[in-house]
């Protein structure tokens, strides 16, 4: 029997669940869904937690606490592994504040590449939107991986990310409506 992996970049999940109003999803009934008979090495959850300053503001804690909840809540559920980068705060020449996740791809890519190189997976399905993973999904199919994407518009994943994969599946009203909670 074949074996999949599922890989999710949390940042992008979120942008797609506000086109559908924010709603609470199950990440297992997802991994669930996508099995297609299949059997799931895991689900792999990359995020980063929210900023917080030093000291940390109450809603800053709150927004934390909430987060470290449902990192939580994911690793205790049947093969899930969360993997978390780090926000980095960058302020630009004018004033204005950004933030940026720092190593989240990257964990994310080096995982699907050994998964896919040591033959562990023959599937893999990803929920992400960046044109930074098109090296790793080359390398893996090269290994012999079928790639997946599942995407929403908007937020348009990369042309580039789309062409790469062997298969991109809608994430479509009917879907969310199954993973809701």
């Amino acid at each position: 029997m074949d074996r999949y992996a599922v890989f999710i970049d949390g940042g992008y999940a979120r942008k797609v669940l506000e086109q559908f109003g924010n709603v609470r999803v199950s990440y297992l009934k997802f991994s669930e869904i996508v099995a297609a008979g299949q059997e799931r090495l895991r689900t792999y959850y990359y995020d980063c937690a929210p900023y917080v300053s030093s000291p940390p503001t109450p809603s800053q804690k709150t927004r934390k606490a909430g987060f470290d909840r449902f990192a939580a809540a994911l690793e205790r559920q049947s093969r899930f592994q969360v993997k978390l980068g780090r926000l980095a705060r960058r302020e630009s020449q004018n004033g204005t504040i950004r933030f940026e996740q720092k190593m989240v791809d990257i964990l994310l890519a080096v995982d699907l590449v050994q998964l896919s190189v040591g033959h562990q997976i023959q599937r893999a399905v990803l929920l992400a939107s960046d044109s930074d993973f098109v090296p790793a999904i080359q390398i893996a199919r090269n290994a012999g991986t079928v790639v997946e994407l599942y995407y929403h518009i908007p937020p348009r994943p990369h042309d580039e990310l789309m062409s790469v994969c062997d298969d991109r599946i809608p994430i479509d009203k009917d879907l969310v409506d199954k993973i809701k909670f």
